[in-house]
Order: structure tokens, then sequence, then C-alpha cells
């Protein structure tokens, strides 16, 4: 899932799909920002996968990529909307290290305002080079 979400993440939403994705790099005050329509998007392929593998028991094994497309999709949830940027306010420290790359990594994603020229366009998977202890 992560290649798929790098590739989707660099050349679909940083490409063609910018228009929806760039209202996640500009400053707003609203609960709902364009890219938010991704979630919907991606919901698809996963309930077509439950529904195939559910009503055809030869495909019953899509049920599984369903799962996993439905897993990474709560995580994502969870990791970036409500950690990273916090769009369900709470207060949590987060104390991992591995964590604190990918925020770091995201953030650093996040110092582009336009398409071009970013980087880190992973979720699950920070190089070492976004350790926040080697930036001290």
């Amino acid at each position: 899932m992560e290649g798929v979400a790098w590739f989707t993440h660099k050349y679909v939403m940083h490409g063609f799909l910018w228009s929806w994705h760039k209202s996640h790099h500009s400053y707003h005050n609203h609960a709902l920002e364009r890219n938010d329509l991704f979630a919907l998007v991606f919901s698809i392929p996963a309930i077509l996968l439950f529904v195939i593998g559910s009503e055809f028991p030869q495909f019953h094994i899509l049920i599984y990529f369903a799962i996993g497309i439905t897993a990474y999709g709560i995580f994502y949830v969870l990791f970036h909307d409500i950690l990273v940027h916090q769009r369900i306010k709470f207060r949590y420290r987060v104390k991992n290290n591995y964590l604190r790359r990918m925020i770091h990594a995201h953030y650093v994603h996040h110092e582009k305002r336009t398409k071009e020229d970013c980087e880190a366009f992973g979720f699950l998977y920070a190089p070492k080079k976004y350790d926040l202890k080697q930036k001290n």
C-alpha cells in the first residue's frame, strides 16, 4: 500500500489532480478541504472489493485486499488528519522516534505550497534523513 500511496501522492495529487490537493497545502480555517474528496474516491475500490469478494466465492481473497485498503485508510485518518494536522484537537506529545520522523517528513513536504519541488511523498515510510535527532 505504501508504494501505491507514494505514487498516487506524487503523480496524481501533485499531478493532474492538484486542483483538489492544493487545498491541503493552503492555509484555511474550515473543517473540510477539497482534498478530502480523495477519501471518497479511494473508498470505491475497497467497497467494490468487499462486494465482489463477498458475492463471488472464487474471488473471496479480494476481501483481504479490501481490508488492507480500509485499514490503511483508518490509519491515514488517525495519523495524518488527527495526529499530524490536528483536525480533531487533542493534547498528545509524540514520544516515539519513528512517529516523530514521519511527522517531520510530512512537515517538510508541506514547506512547499506548490505542486513542484516537493519531497517526502510517502506516508508510513520516512527515511532517516527526516530524523529529528540528526537535525540537532
